[in-house]
């Protein structure tokens, strides 16, 4: 009875540890062509616009469209950053005044007058399967 109880126990207490993981789909539309590929971002508020992405990933375009899969992400919100790396180069190339040369997107697809805002572009992952669409 006291093995049985402990069994119990324990089986009770990894159910409670163990954190909810989700997949997360990214579907990138209206890419105004084929060329080069997506370089996309996914990050938690600490780390979104500052630093390396929590979860990152390129893709091909094909027929002006990209899909990028996560799997095992954790419960929680989430924001994504993403743009067209048309020369390779793995980095988003700028104007002389500022202004981005290659196309890009973020979550939720706020209409931007400046860099995207954390308030702008977050989402909340909370079930098994989570779909976000970002049109360029």
């Amino acid at each position: 009875m006291k093995t049985l109880f402990l069994l119990f126990i324990m089986a009770v207490s990894q159910q409670i540890t163990a954190q909810d993981t989700a997949t997360v789909t990214v579907i990138i539309e209206n890419i105004a062509n084929d060329e080069g590929e997506i370089l996309l971002g996914m990050s938690t508020q600490e780390k979104f616009m500052k630093a390396q992405p929590n979860y990152s990933a390129n893709a091909k375009i094909e027929n002006g469209k990209a899909i990028i899969t996560f799997n095992e992400v954790p419960y929680g919100w989430y924001a994504i950053s993403c743009f067209q790396d048309k020369n390779g180069n793995k980095k988003m190339d700028f104007e002389n005044n500022g202004m981005p040369k290659e196309d890009y997107g973020v979550s939720n697809n706020p209409m931007l007058m400046g860099p995207p805002t954390w308030e702008d572009a977050k989402f909340e992952v909370n079930a098994k399967t989570k779909e976000i669409v970002i049109r360029f």
